[in-house]
């Protein structure tokens, strides 16, 4: 891998040997959750394994506007190509703090956000084929059953599922609520509420695999080399897929994300206010949520069906 060559007038820092201890110094001095330095790390390595394939001296704007240019020739999605650009910024803003290397990436732009979402929520109809498709006579179909139907019912996200307990199930006034960590939260200091529909899969799972303490995943794995351990993301992602590919085959942007785009939806479509979506949601932007609000706004006075309407008149 290229060497980074200090800044000639800081001579007190000793130049890293080669670009995999830069990396190396860059996640040390990091002050960000181990989650976190793992998504750098990772991005990190595609940018370390481009440079072995193109070959070059020194480090340029051009070094790195040439590495975008790359990934989006590759088909990459923009929020990926975004994702591994900002590592690759912030490593070379700290190489230039830290004295190693000038920030020759400090006007590379990243991509910008599509407007709207990456997958689909589901049509009502939908969603309720989607719970009827799986099969509760197991104790396994019964704890994905919970699962899906929970994510449909509170919009939690998979790494929310993952981490939640069995004392997380909690009484809060006259509701029965789930304590959550959130993204990018360090505690479970928000929770969603439990409805009758949300609870009774829930207990019935609970029911069925016995007694567990409170400290125990409130959704454990089968697989025999993780049985009764945590789940993780992956897993969740998978067994909500298997399901959706059973009434909605080669729909490759519903997905278990789609759970949560679909919650927020549909409390929008029972008269939820943007307010109230944005609390479901737990989004700390608000104009997140307001993007909901305008496809059903959208959906429902589109156009295409009034020019049905006048092409159908002239029949």
């Amino acid at each position: 891998m290229h060497e980074l060559t200090k800044i000639e007038s800081t001579p007190a820092i000793t130049a890293a040997a080669d670009f995999a201890e830069i990396i190396k110094r860059f996640l040390t001095a990091q002050d960000i959750r181990d989650s976190s330095k793992g998504t750098y790390s990772r991005a990190l390595r595609v940018f370390g394994a481009w440079i072995d394939e193109t070959p070059r001296g020194q480090f340029t704007r051009e070094t790195i506007l040439q590495y975008k240019n790359d990934l989006i020739d590759r088909g990459i999605s923009s929020f990926t190509v975004s994702a591994y650009l900002s590592a690759v910024k912030r490593l070379f803003t700290w190489a230039e703090g830290a004295g190693i290397y000038p920030n020759v990436s400090k006007d590379i732009k990243l991509m910008k956000r599509a407007k709207g979402f990456q997958k689909d929520a589901f049509t009502p109809a939908q969603a309720l084929e989607l719970l009827g498709s799986i099969k509760t006579r197991k104790i396994q179909g019964k704890r994905d059953f919970a699962i899906v139907n929970l994510m449909i019912r509170t919009g939690l996200r998979t790494v929310e599922i993952v981490r939640a307990n069995v004392g997380d199930v909690a009484n809060q006034g006259d509701k029965t609520v789930l304590y959550i960590q959130g993204k990018g939260r360090d505690s479970k200091g928000e929770f969603v509420v439990l409805t009758p529909s949300t609870l009774a899969p829930i207990d019935a799972y609970l029911k069925a695999r016995g007694p567990v303490e409170p400290g125990a995943p409130l959704f454990a794995a089968i697989a025999n080399r993780n049985h009764g351990g945590r789940m993780t993301t992956r897993s969740i992602s998978r067994l909500t897929k298997i399901a959706i590919d059973k009434i909605a085959p080669g729909r490759d942007r519903l997905t278990a994300h789609s759970c949560r785009h679909s919650a927020v939806t549909f409390a929008l479509l029972g008269g939820a206010t943007v307010q109230e979506a944005q609390a479901l949601a737990r989004h700390s932007d608000i104009n997140t949520t307001l993007i909901y609000s305008h496809n059903i706004d959208r959906l429902g006075a589109a156009p295409e069906m009034k020019i049905d309407a006048v092409l159908d008149a002239r029949k």
